[in-house]
């Protein structure tokens, strides 16, 4: 499975970013999708997964309300839409992919394949 990220930029507080997440070499409905980010000097932490089918969704507590995961299974793309973006939320962004069922992954060790990251900056 290879994950290519893109979509990320520079963007000023309360504005928009779509990331997306487009996976090639396995059938992309076999896996689970979720987004994780790393901002500067930290570690790379959870953000939101969804299942296979998509009909599920989990999100980390600061970004419920403002971000949503979604996927298109005949595209074989995952997308993160980020609204109402804050300082806070600059990092790199990574998605990943899990073979298998369920959706609620947190942990970076429940995945099996990683994209290269995009970067999101957010300015005050």
């Amino acid at each position: 499975v290879q994950l290519q990220a893109s979509g990320g930029g520079l963007v000023q507080a309360g504005g928009s970013l779509r990331l997306s997440c487009v996976c090639s070499g396995r059938t992309f409905n076999s896996v689970n999708m979720g987004w994780f980010r790393q901002a500067p000097g930290g570690g790379r932490v959870f953000v939101a997964s969804i299942e296979r089918n998509g009909g599920s969704t989990y999100y980390t507590d600061s970004v419920k309300g403002r971000f949503t995961i979604s996927r298109d299974n005949a595209a074989n793309t995952a997308y993160l839409q980020m609204n109402n973006l804050k300082p806070e939320d600059t990092a790199v962004y990574y998605c990943a992919a899990r073979q298998g069922d369920g959706f609620v992954y947190t942990a970076i060790t429940d995945y099996d394949y990683w994209g290269q990251g995009t970067l999101v900056t957010v300015s005050s």
